[in-house]
């Protein structure tokens, strides 16, 4: 399995002949885990609620961009064994949401009860449904990080590649793992530092969602350090306008496009660059209510429409789509730089697109 060459005469990647290819191993290899529990009597319901989850949704970025980084290091041959290493990023991005879900305490995601809702809700009979839930979501957490290792490992790579890979992988993990820690130390601690909050997201977010996706595909193509330097350059600025408009999702996205609850940013008192800039360019009565109202978990839909008025009227949401589009900008302007084939920078383009005007 894996994506065609495009001909020469054809000069782009078909997203979603990628996508499909990626889903198909995501598909074949959660049944295959459920089958095998299965038949050595153990519980074949991990993996799939894993594989309901994993099916539920999702934008597939990340093996995306690292299909796209390895056409970025000029990857020839068999592209079956780089969608299967694509592959393992969704799995490993699957855990961290679990996790996330718990840690955040969301009730849905991608339209659907989060893993620990769900576990309670198929266990309601039980008087310790809520962390049971929560306490199975760990574990299918943990599995599921344990499965993207496998698939990585089992994916067919040549043992140079395999090295390689796995240096790009673990410091992805580390890196998430800080900005994660990160983002718990500010939550519910909002303040005017935006430095602080761009520091979450070139951790969590830059690194995790685009550079290393990107570096990992290069690595899988044996790239040269100019290709690395080249996608950091391209992934950084797009990375952190991913998350702005992530943020600005967070609070004023539609639930139905977004399929999540946009009360749960601000209830859980994120620290954002939008809360950042509102609380820095309030007047005292504004950051008052700010103060007063984010964070708080019972907040109800009039106090977050009052929230949301304050981060309008203060510029401060405007002024985060301006930073979205300088940073969107500034990757577009690093491929002019870059040097990649055209395949690889038509995508990367594409991407840029995509990812800071999406609707969810």
């Amino acid at each position: 399995m894996g994506v065609s060459s495009p001909s020469s005469a054809d000069s782009s990647l078909d997203f979603l002949e990628i996508r499909r290819e990626i889903e198909a191993v995501l598909e074949g290899f959660l049944t295959e885990k459920a089958d095998a529990a299965i038949a050595a009597c153990l519980p074949g319901d991990v993996a799939l609620l894993m594989r309901d989850f994993v099916s539920s949704g999702g934008k597939r970025i990340r093996p995306l961009l690292c299909v796209i980084g390895w056409y970025a290091a000029e990857g020839r041959g068999d592209t079956g064994p780089v969608i299967r290493a694509a592959a393992s990023l969704e799995m490993s991005h699957a855990s961290a949401l679990v996790h996330d879900d718990i840690m955040d305490a969301s009730d849905t995601r991608r339209g659907q009860p989060t893993v620990h809702r769900a576990v309670a809700a198929r266990h309601a009979d039980r008087l310790d449904a809520e962390e049971f839930g929560r306490n199975v979501a760990i574990l299918i957490g943990d599995v599921a990080f344990a499965w993207s290792a496998e698939m990585l490992h089992n994916a067919g790579l040549a043992t140079d590649r395999l090295v390689a890979a796995l240096r790009v992988v673990d410091r992805m993990r580390t890196g998430v793992g800080y900005g994660q820690y990160l983002d718990l130390l500010a939550q519910g601690r909002p303040t005017e530092d935006c430095e602080a909050a761009l520091k979450i997201v070139r951790h969590k977010t830059a690194l995790y969602t685009c550079e290393s996706p990107l570096h990992l595909g290069a690595a899988l193509a044996g790239a040269e350090a100019r290709h690395f330097a080249a996608l950091t350059a391209y992934a950084v600025p797009l990375g952190e306008a991913f998350q702005l408009r992530d943020d600005l999702l967070g609070v004023f996205g539609e639930v139905e496009t977004t399929g999540k609850p946009c009360l749960d940013d601000l209830r859980s008192g994120k620290h954002t660059v939008l809360l950042a800039l509102a609380l820095r360019r309030g007047d005292p009565g504004q950051r008052t209510a700010l103060e007063l109202l984010v964070g708080n978990p019972a907040l109800a839909e009039d106090d977050a429409a009052l929230v949301r008025g304050i981060l309008t009227t203060t510029g401060a949401r405007d002024e985060v789509e301006h930073m979205i589009g300088v940073r969107r900008e500034q990757a577009q302007r690093a491929l002019d730089e870059a040097g990649f084939p055209p395949i690889a920078t038509d995508a990367l383009r594409r991407i840029a697109e995509l990812a800071t005007e999406r609707k969810s």
